[in-house]
């Protein structure tokens, strides 16, 4: 048996453990593992600037290597994470519906885990401590499979969750981290599917069509974020603006960042000039069409690719549209079903605007930025789910268990000539 199948199937055997955990011992767990982390603070630095010193080296730069830098208010908002996981309401058997029927039988649909759940990530070593207070939170074990690049800060995280499970009499086995990295060992991982439920990959585009690929058991997709801005005929453009630049500029590197801004061309010679101005005082490049270069003579000319590209940097792609039809049009086309955005002050342009679009989130007169599940009141996220499969948009523990059918008799049966007596 390879050592993959037998750590799943460790995994395995401790799910239904944790399934059995009532509300109060999860938040108590959640808890100790929130203070773990903080207690283990100088040894996930340590092994993190390991990672960082080696990513360097290999040349890994940008929002890649801001996505695996921790320090202390990092470390701080994992552990607070769990906290908020923890605070949240139990999925777990909630009944969502009940119905009785004419014979008296009573039909439930109630929450129950998903059983084991394979996370497949990059960089991210935050991923490690929230993925783990989400399944757990749900009744789940999980099964983590990070990246080469944060091998040590993972193993360092995961040593201080495993220490508050042994405090609770529980198997380090309900999150089993995975230190074999190859990519053999992965597609193995993946095609468990006698053993794992779920795999979600978090991480890049390649990882995502890698594990989609690859995969036997059901996957959740997060292909990547092309975000867009609308600035509306309507729009109060000061809200506009802000909006821009707190979903550009406050962190390019995120999957919630802008990355294409649309603006009608009622309001495009005022409200560009102003956009470039507070754009380029914090670094961004601007790249747009004819329109936009006519207004702001140095940006760059746009292609195809640009509108279509998630460049997780301090760039961002421009073009003046003549309407909301020709915005939703130009979204349906590059977009990626994550996060869009309109600016407007017209309710009809903004009910418009969000039945138009499929994408996981929508916002009106919010930034892109919110497009998060601990923003949303998720506590911690597991990913954003851009596949209608159970789960859409920000995933946190209710997604991470699904309905099953309780029914509830007093012996009736379906065919009264089955009556014995």
């Amino acid at each position: 048996m390879s050592d993959i199948r037998s750590q799943a199937l460790a995994c395995r055997d401790a799910a239904p453990l944790l399934a059995m955990l009532d509300s109060t011992a999860k938040r108590a767990l959640l808890a100790d593992m929130a203070a773990a982390l903080e207690r283990h603070e100088d040894d996930i630095l340590a092994a993190n600037a390991k990672d960082m010193q080696h990513a360097a080296g290999k040349g890994v730069h940008g929002a890649m290597l801001d996505r695996l830098r921790l320090d202390e208010s990092r470390i701080r908002a994992m552990a607070d994470g769990l906290r908020d996981v923890a605070a949240l309401p139990d999925p777990v058997g909630v009944v969502t519906h009940r119905d009785t029927l004419a014979n008296g039988v009573v039909v439930e649909r109630v929450r129950i885990p998903l059983g084991v759940v394979a996370m497949i990530y990059e960089a991210r070593p935050n991923v490690t401590a929230d993925a783990a207070a989400l399944c757990l939170m749900a009744g789940n074990a999980v099964i983590l499979r990070g990246g080469s690049e944060a091998v040590e800060s993972n193993r360092a995280i995961a040593a201080a969750l495993h220490e508050a499970l042994h405090a609770h009499g529980l198997p380090a086995a309900a999150v089993t981290v995975v230190d074999d990295l190859r990519r053999d060992t992965m597609v193995e991982l993946l095609q468990l599917s006698d053993i794992v439920d779920l795999a979600i990959p978090r991480g890049g585009e390649g990882l995502i069509r890698f594990v989609t690929e690859h995969a036997r058991v059901p996957v959740i997709k997060h292909y990547k974020g092309v975000c867009h801005l609308y600035v509306d005929g309507s729009a109060d453009l000061t809200l506009a603006l802000n909006l821009l630049v707190d979903g550009k500029a406050s962190r390019p590197g995120v999957c919630n960042a802008l990355e294409t801004v649309l603006i009608h061309r009622d309001v495009a010679a005022e409200f560009l000039p102003r956009a470039a101005a507070a754009l380029r005082e914090r670094g961004v490049d601007l790249r747009g069409d004819e329109a936009t270069r006519e207004l702001v003579p140095d940006a760059s000319m746009a292609t195809d690719d640009d509108y279509a590209a998630e460049f997780l940097d301090l760039i961002i792609a421009v073009r003046v549209v003549d309407g909301l039809g020709e915005a939703i049009a130009h979204i349906r086309r590059y977009g990626s079903d994550h996060t869009e955005v309109i600016a407007t002050s017209d309710e009809a342009a903004a009910q418009r605007f969000v039945q138009s679009l499929r994408s996981a989130v929508v916002m009106v007169n919010a930034s892109s930025r919110f497009s998060d599940g601990s923003q949303l009141g998720l506590g911690a996220e597991i990913g954003i789910s851009t596949t209608r499969l159970h789960a859409y948009g920000p995933m946190g523990a209710e997604s991470l268990t699904i309905e099953r059918y309780v029914v509830r008799g007093r012996g009736q049966v379906r065919h009264q000539e089955s009556r014995i007596g």
